[in-house]
């Protein structure tokens, strides 16, 4: 178990990190990239949840809905995390949305909404492993 939690730690920390990144790329009015860097904060906070709680030291798959199912966050947070789901891949591809390009189509309310989801995924993370 002590290796999952060094794991653990190594995940969180890197979560910790790429909210960091993702408020510069707020700040500086890219809300297409801050998107897609929130739901990477959550699967990785969520992924040192895997590591820490159920002693995984590998886990697969990038949807933050299922991640999260596996360790039980709270219904409030898990429906929030549904729509960092929804950033995955057209944030970054502009197939991936139906005219124009990603920068072009996501807000600064949807950026800022995914900044606030993202803080409160990885200080539930910071909680639970500290439990």
């Amino acid at each position: 178990m002590k290796a999952s939690r060094a794991e653990a730690e190594r995940w969180w920390r890197q979560a910790e990190n790429d909210l960091a990144y993702a408020r510069h790329g707020f700040a500086g009015g890219f809300y297409a990239q801050t998107c897609f860097q929130c739901h990477r904060v959550a699967e990785k906070a969520l992924k040192a949840l895997h590591n820490g709680l159920l002693g995984l030291r590998v886990v697969l798959g990038h949807s933050v809905i299922r991640l999260g199912a596996d360790v039980k966050i709270p219904e409030d947070l898990r429906r929030r995390c549904a729509i960092l789901d929804q950033y995955y891949i057209p944030t970054r591809y502009p197939n991936g949305i139906p005219d124009g390009a990603p920068f072009e189509v996501y807000t600064q309310d949807q950026a800022a909404e995914a900044l606030e989801t993202a803080a409160g995924v990885l200080e539930h993370a910071r909680q639970r492993l500290a439990e």
